[in-house]
């Protein structure tokens, strides 16, 4: 027996309900699911604390290194890692070609890799997140910072976020973790307070350009309109029965 017309048009316009719901919830965490880095007080010229924030991709296995490259027009003459409980630590060092001059001292090597590595059976599980911090500086004069890392999993495979972000263009798929500086003379005119809110909101996806914002809300748009069409549906249904 089929069914009226009016449970029909129902029945499809649900199913278009379901998907853009099911759209706000899927679209919005792929969109944000890769290595980032960020920075409450690190200015051109000066010292500041790197925050890398790296979310566990896999639904079976563990993240279980991180290496972070910093390249030579990233070189730092100062850098230490904060430690991590149930991680260690290995920095690798690399020569300069041409010295930093540091406080009136040249420095000719600086920290080319730092890893952190999990301690047997540890590492950051399916569905979680860990931050990893450095410290250093003085930071380059340069408005962005680019740090190529790579992040290895318990079941051999790794994620190699190295790929660079071109201005007008699309981001890659793998894209380094990039950090803004701010200048010297821009920053004395914020309190730490501000700093860390800002960079809060950031990493919070309060940016209105984020992909994941945009999903959720042609998403909500495609649901309104759905249920639009419901109501209009039920409304046609009742003037012909009447009629």
């Amino acid at each position: 027996m089929s069914l009226p017309r009016p449970l029909i048009r129902l029945a499809v316009l649900g199913t278009a309900v379901g998907s853009a719901l099911a759209a706000t919830v899927v679209l919005p965490a792929t969109a944000s699911a890769h290595v980032t880095v960020s920075s409450a007080d690190a200015t051109a010229g000066g010292y500041g604390k790197l925050t890398f924030r790296v979310p566990n991709e896999s639904d079976t296995a563990s993240t279980v290194a991180l290496r972070i490259q910093i390249p030579e027009d990233a070189a730092m003459g100062s850098l230490r890692a904060q430690p991590v409980p149930g991680w260690t630590v290995t920095t690798t060092t690399a020569d300069l070609p041409e010295p930093l001059e540091v406080h009136g001292q040249e420095i000719s090597s600086y920290v080319s890799v730092v890893e952190f590595r999990a301690a047997a059976g540890g590492g950051i599980a399916p569905g979680q997140f860990q931050e990893f911090a450095l410290s250093g500086g003085p930071f380059p004069e340069a408005d962005q910072l680019s740090f190529p890392a790579v992040q290895s999993y318990s079941d051999g495979n790794e994620s190699a976020w190295i790929e660079p972000t071109v201005a007008g263009q699309e981001e890659p798929e793998r894209p380094a973790p990039v950090l803004s500086l701010t200048s010297a003379a821009g920053s004395a005119g914020h309190s730490t307070t501000e700093e860390t809110a800002t960079a809060e909101a950031g990493h919070e996806g309060g940016h209105t350009d984020d992909p994941g914002a945009l999903a959720l809300f042609f998403s909500i748009l495609a649901f309104l309109t759905a249920l639009a069409g419901v109501v209009l549906g039920v409304r046609a249904n009742r003037r012909t029965v009447s009629s």
